[in-house]
């Protein structure tokens, strides 16, 4: 190869050569994707860490840019279509430059059936209800005339959740 060409050949392949390693070092910036998938709820915040989860991050074939994948449900997804932007702001301050071009919503994880199921955090159940008082006399009164203390106190643990189960379901 001539060392002084007259068209920007050498520069072109050069870029090109750079290009690969600027995008390898990227996907090796490990720090920023791990945290993504560690930090999920603290980055995305509670509400979407626990309607979807970062599956994927790939990078476009010029190298700039990258599409984020987020597995969601189909009951989710328009609501965090919705999130996209407010998302991907949020991941780019983690990665400390405009990383993510794209946010792309699914269904399925990329990587096959088995491993693309969604398994979310359920919402936390609501305590239960504290029995009335009214609850606990009739269970007491149910279970007074058993004599051992221990099958005693079961049997009305077990008749104030019967009762109180009654009750909401009136």
């Amino acid at each position: 190869m001539a060392r002084h060409q007259g068209s920007t050949r050498g520069f072109q392949q050069t870029a090109s050569l750079l290009k690969s390693r600027i995008r390898k070092a990227s996907e090796t910036r490990g720090f920023a994707q791990s945290r993504l998938l560690t930090h999920w709820e603290e980055i995305a915040g509670p509400d979407t860490a626990r309607i979807a989860r970062p599956v994927e991050v790939s990078y476009s074939r010029g190298g700039m840019g990258a599409t984020l994948v987020l597995l969601t449900t189909g009951a989710n997804a328009p609501q965090l279509e919705m999130q996209k932007e407010r998302i991907r702001a949020r991941v780019n301050q983690v990665y400390g430059y405009n990383a993510i071009q794209k946010i792309r919503v699914t269904q399925t994880a990329p990587t096959g059936f088995a491993e693309g199921q969604v398994a979310f955090t359920p919402a936390p159940k609501a305590a239960p209800a504290e029995p009335t008082p009214e609850v606990r006399q009739a269970a007491r009164r149910t279970a007074e005339d058993v004599g051992d203390d221990g099958l005693r106190v079961a049997l009305e643990t077990l008749a104030t959740n019967v009762l109180s189960r009654n009750r909401h379901s009136d």
